[in-house]
């Protein structure tokens, strides 16, 4: 199996973009996700009978195959880029949803008392005791999703918005492999270098676990 190089230098404007609207599909299922699975989390984490319910109904959601996701998306939002970014965020919040609660309910019960003999309100202690020592938890989620929604754009070809995707189906038509090993490539750099990023951004916003292993 070889690589034509010039189909590659003849189609770099293609492929950037295809690039751009793959990453743009993944992070906005992520972003949607996350925006869901907060208050849910919390939800959970706090009403106690609700957690079971909760999860379970992410992790139905979950053994839905990506297409048939996609299919039934078709006729309430048709063949369109909010098709493709439902479907992905339904598979987004089984992990976010359940790292989430697993950060909440690791935050030690001490410290939260703490807090509230310090008379902070629940709110408060919420957004800068729970959710900032939750974080690694949470970023481990984010991270597993972000990955994982990446993968799965391609699925969305199918209903004709699948980024990198595209290249698979256009290099399968013609029998012409090159299309498909750029593709492939394309989005392991795109899950490897997202996945360095958020790293990153976990090192950034998380400095007391830095202090905490140089101790």
């Amino acid at each position: 199996m070889t690589v034509d190089w010039s189909w590659i230098g003849d189609h770099t404007d293609d492929l950037t973009t295809l690039t751009l609207s793959h990453l743009q599909a993944a992070l906005s299922a992520v972003a949607l996700g996350l925006l869901i699975s907060l208050p849910l989390a919390v939800l959970a984490h706090r009403v106690r009978p609700l957690r079971g319910l909760l999860l379970g109904l992410s992790n139905v959601l979950f053994t839905i195959p990506s297409i048939a996701v996609f299919v039934l998306l078709l006729p309430v939002s048709g063949l369109t880029r909010t098709t493709t970014v439902t479907g992905l965020t339904i598979y987004t919040l089984v992990v976010l949803l359940r790292n989430t609660v697993e950060g909440l309910d690791s935050v030690p019960t001490k410290t939260k008392e703490a807090a509230k003999a310090m008379g902070t309100r629940p709110l408060r202690t919420l957004l800068t005791v729970e959710l900032p020592l939750a974080l690694p938890v949470i970023m481990a989620g984010v991270r597993i999703a972000t990955v994982m929604s990446i993968s799965l754009v391609s699925v969305a070809t199918y209903i004709g918005d699948g980024g990198l995707g595209q290249l698979f189906t256009d290099g399968f038509q013609r029998n012409f492999p090159t299309p498909v090993i750029v593709g492939v490539v394309l989005t392991l750099l795109l899950a490897l270098v997202a996945d360095a990023l958020l790293v990153a951004l976990q090192y950034v916003l998380t400095p007391w676990t830095r202090r905490r292993k140089g101790a």
